[in-house]
């Protein structure tokens, strides 16, 4: 650990769910200060919506769990398109980080004191340690009070309702930010590293997303348009049982099914199971790609009267008791249906990015002095996430660009540490991009796509990129026209991303990461080789 009275600048956090505060305990840990940036204060992050767990191979159910089956299974979900180092990083501490978790008070359910686990989507071992059907928020808690001591002594510093104004980089190294406060309107310029923490790019489908309104992407955005790389950007996962509310989708956790929750079609009047049908071996809980898209097919059979349903009828009262408690409230307070008693009607919704800012197994990007972790970076998920993978992933990954943040920062990285400047500026409210952008990604980007929409799409989106004035809608539309390219570029169908007219995996061509970068003229897309897994253990 560093001494207190050692000189060393700040590590700015940009984001304070997960990863973010991961990252804040790692460092504050160590003796590094550090700044925790965000709009909302921690309480009222999206992670503290997750719902249904988080994955480590504890084996106390005794089905002779490991690390090695973790890894298979991520693995094989998300297409073999993820970083296998990084993904086996990830499966080989995850036991270590929730044995963490529980030591800081995360009151996941526990019989004899060892976490009780559950199955989820993608995997045939029960490895889902969680709290009824509100983990996220257990986790939360846990991370809040154990990063308030740093808080109270000072190595932690807290800037809520800030937001992201500027990253200061030039010949290819991050030197700073300048932040803006949201009461205030002022804008204060803080030197040192930065880790982006900022969760996922919702502001590019308004009202489609399960996540919360706040993460917009807009960091994610800036941090393209000033030359970070996107990785895999076309991977976009709809979670197959959602259902609207105002100004977003609901989510109805994958715990439902894997407590025993049963999708079905009334085909000709009669419930069709489908999922059971076409998949027996893992049947509802396969993963989320394949669901959403069988979803999609049932809902545009005409025998199928255009709806697919949840069946949570046959769970036991003990279940609802004790592990879906905040599901069934949920239902009964936005659809005025009790779950217990009637099947939900669900559709697919957008709920996570699996491509985002490119990062190695560091969590290190393409600048020197800014790293990523949490949805907002590409690590670990390849074509299509695991359900309980993306807690783990945001507090294994903040850990992980913390300590590279921790080793690589030079004590006189900048000069002035925090300045506030003089006078105020106008602030934009956080809403969607632009009515007519939206539209084309809608339209494009969804579970079927074609690479006539596609290239459409894509040269539409350039007019509306020209004809903005305004930067924070230029660059979410860059965003927008990176996933585009991605998609277009990528002629293959692989997990979450499926082309009609090109409906086969290629792994010759395709097994590879696809890299976006803006120039400040034009965005190039390429394939970068993914990395040979170095071997287990090393």
């Amino acid at each position: 650990m560093r001494n207190k009275n050692d000189k060393f600048p700040a590590v700015n956090i940009i984001g304070a769910g997960l990863a973010g505060l991961s990252a804040a305990l790692s460092l504050a840990r160590k003796g590094i200060p550090c700044r925790l940036i965000s709009p909302m204060p921690s309480e009222r992050a999206q992670s503290v919506m997750a719902e249904g767990g988080i994955n480590a191979s504890l084996d106390t159910m005794g089905e002779n769990d490991s690390p090695a089956e973790h890894y298979s299974d991520t693995m094989k979900g998300g297409v073999y398109l993820a970083d296998p180092n990084s993904v086996w990083n990830l499966c080989s501490k995850a036991p270590g980080t929730v044995n963490m978790l529980l030591s800081l008070g995360a009151a996941l359910r526990t019989e004899n004191g060892r976490p009780v686990l559950r199955n989820f989507g993608g995997q045939k071992k029960k490895r889902t340690a969680y709290a009824k059907s509100s983990t996220g928020k257990i986790l939360m808690t846990a991370l809040i009070d154990a990063v308030r001591r740093y808080e109270s002594e000072g190595t932690v510093k807290r800037y809520s309702h800030h937001r992201l104004h500027s990253l200061d980089i030039a010949d290819g190294k991050c030197r700073g930010l300048e932040a803006v406060d949201l009461y205030s309107r002022t804008v204060i310029s803080m030197s040192g590293s930065v880790i982006l923490a900022s969760g996922g790019m919702n502001s590019l489908f308004p009202g489609m997303t399960t996540g919360s309104t706040v993460n917009t992407g807009d960091v994610t955005a800036l941090a393209f348009a000033c030359g970070a790389e996107l990785a895999n950007p076309e991977f976009i996962q709809y979670h197959p049982t959602t259902f609207p509310i105002t100004g977003k989708r609901c989510l109805v956790s994958e715990a439902a099914r894997g407590e025993g929750g049963r999708l079905f079609a009334l085909r000709n009047g009669k419930p069709w199971y489908f999922m059971e049908e076409k998949y027996p071996e893992l049947g509802n809980l396969m993963p989320r790609d394949v669901v959403s898209r069988e979803m999609y097919l049932v809902m545009k059979d005409k025998d199928c009267g255009g709806k697919v349903y949840l069946d949570m009828t046959g769970l036991d009262k003990t279940v609802w008791e004790n592990k879906l408690t905040d599901l069934r409230e949920e239902c009964i307070r936005y659809l005025g249906t009790d779950p217990a008693k009637k099947p939900v009607e669900v559709s697919p919704g957008i709920h996570y990015y699996m491509g985002g800012i490119n990062v190695d197994e560091y969590h290190r990007t393409n600048i020197s002095g800014l790293y990523a972790a949490g949805e907002c970076a590409c690590q670990y998920h390849g074509a299509n996430r695991l359900g309980g993978n993306s807690m783990l992933g945001a507090v294994f990954g903040g850990q992980i660009a913390a300590e590279s943040a921790a080793s690589e920062t030079d004590a006189d990285n900048t000069g002035v540490e925090e300045t506030v400047k003089a006078g105020t500026i106008e602030i934009m409210q956080p809403t969607g991009i632009p009515g007519e952008a939206a539209q084309l990604l809608r339209d494009s980007l969804g579970i079927f796509r074609s690479g006539e929409k596609l290239e459409a799409a894509a040269e539409k989106m350039q007019e509306l990129i020209d004809s903005e004035q305004d930067a924070l809608q230029r660059n979410r539309m860059l965003l927008g026209k990176a996933a585009l390219l991605g998609a277009l570029n990528r002629k293959e169908s692989r997990g979450a991303h499926t082309r009609t007219d090109y409906p086969g995996t290629d792994d010759k061509n395709y097994r590879k990461t696809t890299v976006a970068v803006f120039d400040g003229k034009e965005i190039k897309v390429s394939f970068r080789d993914i990395p040979e897994k170095r071997g287990e253990g090393k």
